[in-house]
């Protein structure tokens, strides 16, 4: 087939993500499936050789999984010991004390941003819902009160803050200090998740009006009460096993500080600081702290190891097949098309990784994947060198990009509809607003911050 050149592949580009879009919406195709027959198509249409075409695809979807799989595995893992312990549970009961009933929607929001640095964002929500249910009971408040401050911490760490698996795979990707791209984070992100949550969360509660009964709720708020006598681990020691592969990770982005490169000290700080090492230092601790300290024996821990992997296969399919798009976009000349269009409009790079992510989430429904192949479109800029921009900004400015309007072909949308009891219009209201917001008020923080970094 003729090789296709200039115009024609972002031609091409525009239907491929089309053709996602339908597939996924209006055929209800598993997003996993879509996205390996889409860049199949678009291989074989853009001209690539046949022979190299499935080598591209399996090539980035085993680049992307080598450091994702190891990340959501590890987190999701810790994730669960937190669950099994009580320990999600401690971290809301403290701070709802600290803060009282009447700032409650502040508090969740702390929780989510808290425990959502190591798991992913549907991870997360299902750890922290039954706390929702539970203080929304308690308090008399509207779910949508104490939810959407929640769901707003989980999405804002999802997209921003690494060791999060998404903002990891940026900062890899655009060769990104962590240390710096952690603190950059949390300014341009808790302001963020201030007004996308519980802000935003005291307006819109006043006209959606959720249903008096939940069947969900009730069903956790029961399963609550049966484990009212369970004795739940310490607030230090939660905080500081679930923050532990945090503050390994920024050890080890000092570790040029504290020794001479290339000394055993150094090497030794930069290793445990590598993130997959530092996760699984994590999970290991997690099974004494929230494990064998807990009366948890060594079959019990092992089983819950072995039954929280089973439902995130589908999202780590789903984001190495994301991996392998990307790469198809790379290996057949699109993403170096982009790259010319993008410099010849003088286009900030800041604004270019936004807006690659943002098409790609609304295409794909998934943050994680719109971050996983807007990087490998964006990286290129930042690698070549033709345009400076911090690596940091970048990662910021693409995992806001990804969390853009979550609507029907978005997984996240279904479990917040399905969990709150809303209609798919008072999602529309609620959550797709509120991933809006932050996508929107985290590209313009990025760009304040960037005139002064």
């Amino acid at each position: 087939m003729e090789v296709a050149h200039g115009s024609m592949l972002l031609v091409y580009a525009v239907i491929a993500i089309a053709l996602l879009i339908l597939l996924i919406t209006r055929f209800k195709v598993y997003p996993f499936l879509v996205l390996i027959i889409v860049s199949l198509l678009l291989g074989l249409v853009a001209g690539m050789p046949m022979g190299t075409i499935v080598k591209s695809f399996e090539t980035g979807n085993g680049n992307t999984l080598g450091h994702i799989a190891i990340v959501v595995g590890l987190g999701t893992m810790l994730g669960k010991m937190m669950a099994e312990s009580g320990g999600a549970e401690r971290i809301a009961t403290t701070l709802i004390e600290w803060f009282g009933e009447k700032n409650i929607h502040w508090a969740m929001m702390f929780v989510a941003i808290i425990v959502g640095l190591p798991v992913f964002f549907e991870v997360g929500f299902v750890l922290l819902i039954p706390i929702a249910f539970n203080v929304a009971k308690r308090t008399g408040k509207s779910l949508l009160l104490i939810g959407l401050p929640m769901v707003a911490g989980l999405s804002v760490v999802h997209g921003l803050i690494p060791p999060h698996p998404a903002a990891m795979l940026a900062v890899q990707a655009y060769h990104a200090d962590i240390g710096k791209t952690i603190a950059y984070g949390l300014i341009i992100g808790i302001p963020t998740a201030i007004v996308a949550g519980p802000l935003f969360a005291l307006l819109i509660h006043r006209t959606v009006k959720l249903p008096e009964h939940n069947a969900l709720a009730a069903q956790f708020i029961q399963a609550e009460d049966k484990e009212h006598q369970r004795e739940l681990p310490s607030f230090g020691i939660t905080l500081l096993t679930i923050l532990l592969p945090v503050i390994l990770m920024l050890i080890g982005s000092w570790a040029d500080l504290v020794f001479a490169p290339k000394t055993l000290p150094n090497d030794l700080l930069k290793f445990v600081g590598n993130s997959d090492v530092a996760l699984l230092i994590a999970v290991l601790v997690s099974f004494w702290t929230f494990g064998a300290k807990r009366g948890f024996t060594k079959e019990q821990i092992q089983k819950f190891c072995g039954d929280c992997l089973a439902p995130i296969a589908g999202i780590t399919l789903i984001v190495g097949a994301g991996g392998g798009f990307g790469r198809v976009l790379m290996d057949s000349g699109i993403s170096k098309e982009i790259i010319n269009v993008a410099t010849s409009a003088h286009l900030s790079p800041l604004m270019f990784g936004w807006m690659v992510a943002a098409l790609i989430r609304l295409a794909t429904g998934s943050a994680t994947v719109a971050m996983t192949t807007a990087c490998g479109i964006v990286a290129p800029i930042v690698t070549t060198g033709a345009v400076q921009v911090r690596p940091e900004l970048l990662v910021l400015a693409t995992g806001s990009g990804s969390l853009i309007f979550s609507h029907v072909n978005d997984g996240g949308f279904w479990l917040i509809k399905e969990y709150f009891g809303m209609t798919v219009g008072q999602t529309f209201k609620t959550w797709s607003l509120c991933e809006t917001i932050i996508s929107l008020l985290g590209l313009a923080l990025t760009f304040a911050l960037a005139t002064v970094v």
